[in-house]
């Protein structure tokens, strides 16, 4: 009977834990209007996570002006004014989170060093959407960058013959990148970069 019951609290541990967790996030925005602000916690994350893929498929750097939000798209140039000592500085939103209930966002490393926030980890701050992301107009997957032009089309072609919308754009750096699209609606264009391991980008 004992050993029963330790399982029974055992799985009611597990249900509660997983409601707390589960279905708390809620979508990202597809949308969002130039006088669009919010205010709360924000928190910052540095050396763990550098070089690592943000959820926008970046590489994540911690000394570039980027920072997570739950829902913004990403793309989007907010101001983060912090409250506890007036100092603002403008970030670019490439990733996920926090997902901490009371942090609005998280700031790359060199964010939090312009507003004074590393010694403190965390402080009060107002963030406020700067310039719309390009990506809620127009946006392409990359699926690929290629030194040989002929990889690229091989590839461009596996896509194309799935049906898909597939652009070859040769770069100044002497890659040439394969992208799919572009797609008028960002959700769709995320679910494409989910499906195929890729990097959402604004249309040039």
């Amino acid at each position: 009977m004992g050993y029963l019951r330790s399982v029974r609290l055992a799985l009611v541990a597990a249900s509660l834990l997983l409601a707390a967790c589960g279905g708390t996030t809620p979508p990202p925005m597809t949308s969002v209007s130039e006088n669009w602000s919010e205010q709360g916690i924000a928190s910052w994350y540095g050396p763990g996570f550098d070089g690592k893929r943000t959820a926008s498929g970046e590489v994540y750097d911690m000394e570039e002006m980027t920072a997570a939000h739950k829902r913004l798209p990403f793309g989007t140039r907010v101001q983060v004014h912090n409250l506890d000592n007036g100092l603002r500085t403008e970030v670019r939103i490439n990733d996920r989170g926090p997902f901490v209930d009371d942090r609005i966002i998280d700031l790359s490393m060199a964010a939090a060093r312009e507003i004074e926030m590393l010694g403190p980890g965390t402080a009060r701050v107002r963030i406020s959407v700067v310039e719309m992301s390009a990506m809620l107009s127009c946006s392409m997957v990359q699926v690929g960058a290629f030194s040989d032009p002929a990889n690229a089309a091989s590839v461009a072609s596996s896509f194309r013959d799935r049906g898909l919308p597939v652009v070859q754009q040769p770069g100044g750096d002497g890659l040439t990148r394969v992208f799919l699209g572009p797609y008028d609606d960002l959700e769709q264009a995320e679910r494409a970069r989910d499906r195929y391991d890729g990097m959402v980008r604004p249309c040039n």
